[in-house]
């Protein structure tokens, strides 16, 4: 199911909303309660595995998210 952006166009404030189906839309704003949203344009992310250190098995970080050595 994705998630889409959406922003009111009454207070200006933006807000996620997942989407069941192909035409399911959110209908109003979850924080005035307006009827004027508009979808917004958001950033595309890839979900991806971490990257193996490099200096494996001498890097303290190699089995874990947060080495830096390779950054």
């Amino acid at each position: 199911m994705p998630i889409y952006d959406y922003r009111c166009s009454k207070c200006g404030k933006g807000f996620e909303y997942l989407a069941r189906t192909l035409s399911d839309k959110p209908g109003k704003c979850p924080a005035c309660g307006s009827k004027a949203i508009k979808k917004a344009l958001s950033a595309f992310q890839v979900a991806t595995a971490p990257t193996p250190c490099s200096h494996a098995p001498a890097c303290p970080h190699a089995h874990g998210p947060g080495c830096s050595c390779c950054h």
